[in-house]
């Protein structure tokens, strides 16, 4: 049987940050957006695939003792709904062996269109939690930040919530972009609006992808923009009641 095979632009073998427990984080490449505070700009090209399903598990097969009841697999990139049919074929042999799966992604490449929306559906039955990057609620904002809309976004967090699919949402805390209170409340209303949250994560904006930029020959739009203050995130995280949600809380 012919695998399908995957664009891989890194692994992470003792992840601690993506999903519950010790994970095996698998960074796809390849992205449609363009976000200014990106620290993989790296992975935004999308290539051919070179490594198949099988190969990767096994690959991530050698660290399972260290992932106890909790860890597992993760998919990451770049943006792996770009390549869901390798992350289906992945996730698929990766649940017949009873991992944990989990997949990060911006749901960008949403949409309820065929065959897109059937491969996703499927996907989610093999899934067990979703890690959604939430940008920004306004769709300007978003579009000035990311370089596209956020339509499609919104619509894959609603369709998580109506099949209760666990879904942590993580969303970055940028000075001058999305640290205002006004649009932290919207997203507090809108997160408050979905029945299937188990936590909320404040990203604080980090410039240590910077030099990616420069390497590229790439101009950084955020330059000059210091990370968030303790207290910024302190208050954020109030905003954004981020206390309440206490399911996997790391201590």
């Amino acid at each position: 049987m012919e695998h399908v095979k995957g664009a891989i632009h890194s692994i992470e073998t003792f992840g601690s940050v993506d999903g519950p427990g010790v994970r095996y984080v698998i960074f796809l490449q390849g992205c449609q957006m363009r976000c200014q505070f990106c620290h993989n700009v790296d992975t935004w090209e999308l290539k051919q695939g070179t490594q198949s399903s099988d190969e990767v598990l096994q690959k991530a097969l050698r660290y399972k003792a260290y992932w106890k009841d909790d860890g597992g697999i993760t998919v990451s990139g770049g943006e792996p709904l770009l390549q869901i049919d390798f992350v289906l074929e992945l996730f698929q042999r990766a649940k017949k062996l009873g991992i944990h799966t989990v997949i990060d992604t911006c749901g960008k490449p949403f949409t309820r269109k065929e065959p897109f929306f059937t491969k996703f559906q499927k996907l989610m039955e093999v899934t067990d939690l979703v890690l959604l990057d939430m940008k920004h609620m306004d769709a300007q904002a978003h579009q000035q930040l990311t370089g596209c809309d956020n339509e499609s976004i919104l619509e894959m967090a609603q369709y998580l919530s109506q099949i209760k699919k666990p879904v942590w949402i993580r969303h970055v805390l940028v000075p001058k972009k999305t640290a205002n209170d006004a649009h932290l409340q919207q997203l507090d209303q809108f997160i408050q609006s979905l029945d299937n949250v188990e936590r909320v994560e404040v990203l604080p904006y980090h410039t240590l992808g910077v030099y990616k930029w420069k390497e590229l020959g790439l101009v950084y739009p955020l330059e000059g923009i210091a990370p968030p203050s303790k207290e910024m995130i302190a208050h954020a995280n109030e905003l954004l009641h981020t206390a309440a949600y206490t399911k996997y809380l790391k201590k």
